[in-house]
């Protein structure tokens, strides 16, 4: 039966994502949020009361008042989530900076660098 429940919260946590997504690139009106933002995924706790939020922001004026500004911003979002998305308790939304592109971007470009100094020619 656990394996049924997984598939469950796998759903949930793709529609949140979807949701959540949608809401911030296109009903979210707070002058705070700033740059390219993307939910990178979305984790319900079993008891669904709380969503950890993992966004990438890109091109932001600034990352840290962006982040903000989603969590001032989670009020509203989780109102439209709970119009949206059919559940009993609508979870309270954490917002959680993922770095991960960032992170990769950066070991790329140093990737790049390196081999640059082992061949000139490349």
């Amino acid at each position: 039966m656990p394996n049924r429940n997984n598939n469950r919260f796998e759903r949930i946590n793709e529609e949140l994502k979807r949701e959540i997504s949608h809401i911030i690139n296109y009903e979210l009106k707070n002058p705070n949020v700033t740059g390219m933002i993307s939910v990178t995924r979305a984790n319900i706790t079993p008891d669904l009361k709380y969503a950890k939020v993992y966004v990438s922001i890109l091109n932001s004026k600034n990352i840290k008042e962006t982040l903000a500004g989603l969590k001032k911003s989670s009020g509203f979002i989780r109102t439209e989530i709970a119009k949206r998305i059919n559940l009993r308790i609508t979870p309270e939304l954490v917002f959680e900076l993922d770095d991960s592109i960032e992170y990769g971007a950066r070991i790329d470009s140093i990737l790049k660098d390196i081999i640059k100094d082992v061949d000139p020619n490349n």
